[in-house]
């Protein structure tokens, strides 16, 4: 009995502070621009077969490093790189890959984190001490070169990539997922439900990690633009997505040879396209971030 009022009480709680953050969340004008930003990016990528005019593959060698349409070239409206192939197509599907390849990352990391940070910081003692020695490991390098050193062992491709990515986040959402979870393991609420008996992995599923899942949220959001850059990256040093897959950061790696000819739009418009998926996904993070800290949304 006292269990479900202490369950009905938190349904309360959650209901409320969910609102809240919604409401506050409507009026954070950069949000809603990142939203925007980020609905835009998910529905090219969904619906890509059907907007593009061309192939993302398709090569013409006779058309190859022609101009867009500031030079009256309507049939490639962005131009075309050294293959001949469309531009704006392959910008086009490469929403669909980065946008894969940053969602897919996130989630592994999430996942591999929470559960690190979790049970580190609700259980404590020597497992805590061997989980956080060992994010202390990952923390010494720098993302980027774990992330290479991961795919060198794992292997080029794709794939490879987003696995890599996925791992080199983890230690940071531990982290985060950690020190939370040591606030609220050390609430009344929780005091309440150990001393009526409640198990320690029903404490986890239903009063530890609802009482997370904000932070959590909050984390997701704010790295998927963090993922698609260092997708990039990977693809930029050709580690990632492997030719002729249409994937922003290859593009950008396939195009430095052609920079200093002239042929500006070839690295132009891919970066245009991962600068403003990266901006959405900071801008709308960002927004999310204020509206659920009720320290920060008291000063929307």
């Amino acid at each position: 009995m006292e269990e479900e009022t202490l369950e009905n009480e938190e349904l309360v709680i959650s209901e409320s502070f969910f609102g809240e953050s919604f409401r506050a969340l409507r009026k954070n004008k950069s949000a809603l621009i990142g939203l925007a930003i980020i609905i835009i990016l998910i529905f090219v990528a969904i619906f890509a077969h059907l907007i593009s005019p061309y192939s993302p593959i398709k090569q013409d060698l006779y058309n190859n490093l022609k101009p867009g349409f500031w030079a009256g070239n309507f049939k490639n409206f962005l131009g075309t790189d050294e293959f001949g192939r469309d531009l704006l197509s392959r910008i086009i599907y490469g929403a669909r890959v980065s946008l894969s390849v940053g969602v897919i990352a996130v989630i592994i990391g999430i996942f591999l984190g929470s559960l690190i940070g979790i049970f580190s910081g609700f259980y404590g003692g020597t497992l805590d001490n061997i989980l956080m020695r060992i994010t202390d490991i990952m923390f010494a390098l720098p993302s980027i070169l774990l992330a290479i050193v991961i795919v060198s062992v794992l292997g080029r491709g794709l794939s490879k990539a987003m696995i890599a990515i996925g791992i080199t986040y983890s230690p940071q959402i531990a982290r985060v997922v950690r020190s939370e979870t040591i606030m609220v393991k050390n609430t009344e609420f929780i005091e309440a439900a150990k001393a009526i008996g409640a198990p320690k992995l029903r404490i986890l599923r239903v009063h530890v990690l609802p009482n997370v899942l904000s932070v959590i949220i909050v984390y997701t959001t704010l790295s998927i633009g963090s993922a698609i850059l260092d997708a990039a990256a990977l693809g930029f040093l050709g580690l990632g997505a492997q030719p002729p897959t249409a994937e922003w950061g290859a593009m950008l790696a396939n195009s430095n040879h052609y920079i200093t000819g002239g042929y500006w739009w070839v690295a132009t418009f891919p970066g245009i396209a991962i600068l403003i998926s990266v901006l959405g996904f900071n801008l709308f993070g960002d927004g999310l971030r204020d509206a659920i800290d009720p320290r920060l949304r008291k000063k929307m």
